[in-house]
């Protein structure tokens, strides 16, 4: 049975990978408890951004920043996480004061 970081990780790894116009790079922390997706494109000029930005604490999945068209709630609920798992930060959902 896959652990939360595992499978959160595991979905996180299909937003990177070849994009239009340049590629997308999964970074994470040490301990895997900090994930990204870093964007750099040539379009026409060279551009880089950050599109994900996900944090995993105890039992939550708190999403940061999401800039893709497929929202990665969906995702994650489509591989087994539970909603009331998922903090939506961007979206101004409260974080639990106990992430730090």
């Amino acid at each position: 049975m896959d652990t939360l970081k595992q499978i959160v990780r595991k979905v996180v790894s299909g937003y990177a990978g070849r994009a239009l116009n340049g590629y997308s790079y999964l970074t994470q922390s040490e301990d895997g408890s900090v994930l990204t997706v870093v964007d750099v494109a040539n379009t026409p000029k060279h551009t880089s951004g950050v599109s994900l930005v996900v944090r995993i604490v105890a039992d939550k999945v708190i999403i940061e920043r999401d800039r893709n068209d497929k929202p990665l709630v969906d995702a994650l609920i489509q591989a087994g996480i539970a909603r009331e798992q998922i903090v939506l930060a961007y979206a101004g959902e409260a974080v639990p004061q106990s992430t730090g």
